[in-house]
């Protein structure tokens, strides 16, 4: 694969997946087109050496898996981790608001958003939907709308002059979407939008009734390169569909030496505490079933490497007193291996410099991101996977702007070097006892 393929793939994946959910249906998509066979968590399942697999939970997170014929027991597994979901406004089950001409749409604040970005945009509503059939029984499907459908206007700069501050936001009263004008004739029924869009996307759909929702607004602005050089991508759920889509993408592409794993999680924004999040039991579970034996399963942890990737920050020119000038990332310089004194970054110097060397070998550069030591840094799936498990992790990510904004920014070349990082991570046949074995 070359650089300008997986740069167009990932432009295609981003603008494919506007919530958790579709970014799981585009992730199972390719690796069913790369002969992945899907392992449905509630019947028996039958591996076979030299097998490729996956499985889902909650249609939202994604274990994906390639057996050799060498023993896990011998090889351990390289895995590496990501999140599906990312910030955004989730909107409310009994939403519609219709007063002063306007009909809006309530909403909840999904994970640490940056707010002021949202306001006049052209925003759409992706997600979820579950219905009861005429025959009684209940289904879910996704739905898009994908057209410009709602936008919050800002309050005018005459009327209120620190408008633009996020702290001075009202979630409730100010970040409320337009979605139409308001029919004080017909009062407006949301179900009946979410049928009519239904309707549309599906085909002779068979609905008696929508029961619930689990819906996003998001940005219509597609993802794309930018910068008058072409450096840089710009686009919505960087963070960290960048990290899903170079994943599966190394997975799918390589050939591995050795046993090979990728975990896309959801509700990484809001604490990973879920069924399908990263404290939850999906790993654990999937990792018993191809390894049911505790001796056999507790040797493969012991010998396994977790790569968390999960992006980082990009030194920001307009705000450069901000970081750590010895630990401050740039556009295009390579992947940045992420450390925390206070493990909020599950990294140690012996997976870093297993990865140090691993960019070495492929020859692809490598930075080091450490935040300042006034500020608090955020999170990853690294150190709850880890500390759930006891495989060894590291923290690596793309480096970027504007995180957790309605649309962020990378450096053109990184999520290329990250993606061919995880691949030779893949093709590498290593044992884990060996490289982190320490002499006296």
């Amino acid at each position: 694969m070359q650089k300008s393929d997986f740069n167009t793939g990932l432009l295609n994946f981003l603008n494919n997946s506007p919530t958790a959910f579709h970014a799981a249906a585009s992730a199972r998509k390719l690796l069913k087109d790369n002969n992945f066979i899907h392992l449905p968590e509630a019947q028996t399942w039958e591996l076979k050496a030299a097998g490729k697999y996956f499985v889902t939970r909650n249609n939202s997170s994604i274990i994906a898996f390639t057996l050799t014929e060498n023993a896990l027991s011998d090889t351990g597994l390289r895995i590496v981790g990501a999140h599906t979901d990312s910030p955004a406004l989730k909107v409310k089950p009994f939403p519609l608001q219709d007063d002063h001409n306007c009909v809006r749409v309530g909403i909840e604040v999904y994970g640490g958003a940056l707010l002021t970005p949202w306001f006049d945009r052209d925003l759409s509503i992706a997600g979820r939907i579950t219905y009861r059939k005429n025959n009684g029984t209940l289904k879910s499907k996704l739905i898009d709308f994908r057209r410009p459908i709602a936008i919050i206007p800002s309050l005018a700069i005459h009327l209120a002059k620190d408008s633009t501050k996020s702290c001075d936001i009202n979630k409730e009263n100010e970040l409320t979407p337009i979605l139409m004008l308001s029919n004080n004739n017909t009062p407006p029924d949301f179900t009946t939008l979410l049928h009519e869009q239904l309707s549309l996307e599906y085909d002779r759909i068979d609905i008696d009734e929508i029961i619930d929702h689990e819906l996003f607004f998001y940005d219509t602005q597609p993802a794309c390169l930018t910068g008058i050089n072409k450096d840089f991508i710009s686009g919505a759920r960087l963070d960290n569909l960048l990290s899903c889509y170079t994943a599966i993408r190394a997975i799918c592409n390589g050939t591995p030496q050795s046993n090979a794993m990728i975990i896309l999680s959801d509700h990484e924004e809001i604490g990973s505490t879920s069924t399908s999040g990263a404290k939850g039991s999906f790993l654990r579970d999937t990792l018993d079933r191809i390894l049911p034996n505790t001796e056999e399963n507790l040797r493969c942890k012991a010998k396994s490497l977790l790569i968390s990737a999960d992006n980082a920050h990009t030194l920001h020119p307009n705000y450069p007193d901000k970081y750590d000038h010895k630990h401050a990332p740039l556009f295009n310089h390579g992947p940045a291996i992420k450390l925390n004194a206070e493990q909020r970054y599950a990294t140690n110097s012996i997976t870093s410099s297993f990865f140090q060397t691993l960019c070495k070998q492929a020859n692809i550069p490598v930075q080091q991101f450490v935040m300042r030591s006034d500020m608090a840094c955020g999170s990853t799936v690294g150190p709850l996977i880890s500390a759930e498990t006891g495989i060894k992790t590291i923290d690596v990510g793309v480096p970027s702007l504007a995180m957790h904004s309605i649309r962020e920014t990378i450096g053109s070349n990184d999520g290329w070097y990250l993606y061919r990082a995880c691949n030779k991570f893949f093709e590498l046949p290593f044992n884990c006892n060996e490289w982190t074995s320490i002499s006296k």
